[in-house]
């Protein structure tokens, strides 16, 4: 039986997409009903690899804490405070500011490379929900924790570190009595090239981690830097949503080759992570680690699509002899 540690750690990688994708229904956009749906089937899709993992785990041995876990967890809550300085204060904005630390620490402190990037997550927060450096380096600090909770628990699957950022935050605001406001509804001509970005961004980020020998948070945080620096330029109107869906789709591409195995896989789950966006727009309106999780239902509904056939298979079972 796996520890309550690891146990934590696995019901709040659950809980956190379901709150985004439940507050996605409850406040849909004006969308077609096609793409209504699709929250429906990402959390259906999803569950195949929920009970995969929860049956893995089932069978590990239970995980104790030791000096290097407080070592992540502090750097979860520093990246946090320092993220959110650049992003508010030094006026960079959150996906800059998120893309630039994890660059930074990426090259500098690659042993805690995915912690920090995780905190950094936490940081791109809208003052507007948690408007005090105490508030986000709480948060960071519920975020750092589960980390720590969630060593082994849905391992390689892209946008993992956001889900724990946005646990973080949700959990932060509940004790500070944050106010999410209502998104912006996505008009219907921009989805196409949402979708096409998302699909790009998450292809390069793979292609770099391949071609280029990167990190996956060195992959990652380079192709969120170039879209947050180029997209805003070069298209003003719809440039700063086209960036935060880019920074979005390079976490599909942080998944490791054990969760999506090909190209066309990862392209997929860029495809549906651009879906993905568009629907939860309005939901959780400024909370830090949102993107993150909009990568991460991504990934487990295309994995768990993968999946279906040979679970199906199994439980079925050989065809009788005639």
């Amino acid at each position: 039986m796996y520890g309550p540690v690891r146990f934590v750690g696995y019901v709040a990688l659950l809980v956190t997409p379901a709150a985004l994708l439940l507050g996605a229904v409850r406040a849909p956009p004006d969308l077609s009903i096609g793409l209504l749906s699709v929250p429906f089937g990402v959390a259906l899709a999803g569950t195949v690899v929920a009970e995969t993992e929860r049956q893995r785990l089932s069978s590990a041995d239970a995980i104790g804490l030791d000096r290097t876990d407080t070592v992540d967890a502090l750097a979860v809550a520093t990246a946090a405070v320092l993220t959110y300085g650049l992003s508010v204060h030094a006026g960079l904005g959150p996906i800059r500011a998120s893309a630039l630390v994890g660059l930074a620490v990426g090259i500098g402190l690659p042993r805690v490379d995915g912690a920090a990037y995780c905190g950094s997550f936490v940081g791109m927060v809208s003052p507007a929900v948690l408007p005090s450096l105490e508030g986000v380096a709480l948060a960071g600090t519920v975020a750092g924790l589960a980390f720590v909770a969630t060593a082994g628990v849905f391992g390689g699957f892209g946008g993992k570190y956001g889900t724990l950022a946005l646990f973080g935050c949700l959990t932060t605001g509940s004790l500070l009595g944050a106010d999410y406001a209502a998104g912006s509804t996505l008009v219907w001509d921009v989805v196409p090239a949402i979708v096409a970005v998302a699909v790009v961004a998450a292809v390069a980020t793979v292609v770099l981690r391949t071609h280029a020998g990167a990190s996956a948070v060195i992959a990652s945080a380079t192709v969120g830097l170039a879209a947050g620096l180029a997209f805003p330029v070069f298209l003003p109107t719809v440039g700063p949503t086209l960036a935060a869906v880019a920074f979005c789709a390079s976490f599909v591409g942080m998944s490791s080759a054990d969760r999506l195995e090909t190209l066309g896989q990862v392209a997929g789950a860029g495809l549906v992570c651009g879906l993905v966006y568009v629907v939860v727009a309005p939901a959780l309106a400024g909370a830090g680690g949102k993107l993150g999780t909009t990568a991460f239902v991504s990934c487990l509904a295309v994995a768990g699509a993968l999946e279906l056939p040979a679970l199906m298979r199994s439980r079925v079972g050989p065809s009788p002899l005639r």
